[in-house]
């Protein structure tokens, strides 16, 4: 009679554990279902063309090409890599981790790799699309939401990013930077590898807001956001800080009054200048101080 009640007890304990486990993924699955949709309304009607943002030259010259920076299952994960022709070599150059936003690892984000290059870097801009990029809102959408239905497949994906960097390409520091799409996935590289990433930038990318996940964290972070942007709102963006400030985890985060979703990015029509070149500068000052110095 107790091996019964026992047995009873400990299906029912088990069952419980189940349904909750179920509910908190789907609950994650919405949340990420909510975000890609915010996100492609505020991209509706949206094309990746290059804007002014985009003719931008480094700083100085740089060489680029493309490498096989690893492998997740018997896929080869192929990605843009700048670095500044003075190089030559130069292992004491911090690598930088750069993640597209939603349209992909198009010819603009090839751009911002070779600028973050110019300043001093080696730039390694990742694909998260396995080679697709969108044209379109809706594809965007279509290919945002595979990548988000497989969060395991994104964290390996980035790790062996920063395998190359240090492994292949010797580099002491390592910090990621993304936007958009990019962004979440920068915060996310963050809490996967603590210990092995040195900075972390976010423009206007998803949050977590869980003080349990975000005090694994033990780097800087730096966010820009838009006051007018409906995929991350404001609030959202606060509790975040208030959160990461209650953890003791140094951040800089800055809210652009009258910006969008999007205002940095080298692609698409949301592109405000003065807000893009302010949030530029924080930036590479930033990287400068927890990279370099």
């Amino acid at each position: 009679m107790k091996k019964y009640k026992l047995s009873f007890v400990y299906s029912g304990i088990t069952s419980l554990l189940v349904l909750l486990l179920m509910a908190g993924c789907g609950q994650q699955q919405s949340e990420q279902e909510s975000v890609t949709d915010r996100m492609a309304e505020e991209h509706e009607g949206d094309e990746p063309t290059a804007n002014q943002a985009s003719r931008y030259e480094p700083a100085q010259p740089v060489k680029a090409e493309w490498v096989t920076y690893g492998t997740v299952g018997e896929d080869s994960l192929r990605g843009y890599y700048a670095e500044p022709e003075s190089a030559m070599g130069d292992t004491t150059l911090p690598g930088l981790i750069v993640i597209h936003e939603w349209w992909g690892l198009n010819n603009n984000i090839k751009m911002m790799a070779r600028r973050l290059a110019g300043e001093g870097y080696q730039a390694l801009a990742v694909d998260m699309y396995g080679g697709d990029t969108a044209g379109t809102s809706d594809a965007a959408q279509q290919l945002m939401k595979q990548a988000m239905q497989n969060q395991d497949r994104g964290v390996a994906n980035l790790k062996q990013a920063q395998q190359y960097l240090a492994q292949i390409e010797d580099a002491e520091l390592t910090g990621v930077i993304g936007w958009c799409f990019g962004g979440g996935w920068s915060l996310q590289a963050a809490l996967s590898m603590p210990e092995k990433l040195d900075a972390a930038v976010i423009y206007y990318g998803r949050l977590v807001t869980d003080a349990d996940q975000l005090k694994k964290l033990n780097m800087p972070i730096l966010g820009n956001f838009g006051s007018e942007d409906n995929a991350i709102p404001p609030e959202n963006v606060k509790r975040f800080g208030t959160v990461l400030d209650s953890l003791g985890i140094w951040n800089d985060l800055k809210i652009y009054e009258g910006a969008g979703h999007a205002f940095a990015n080298p692609s698409g029509d949301s592109y405000e200048s003065k807000a893009a070149r302010d949030a530029w500068k924080r930036t590479t000052d930033f990287l400068e101080r927890y990279l370099k110095e």
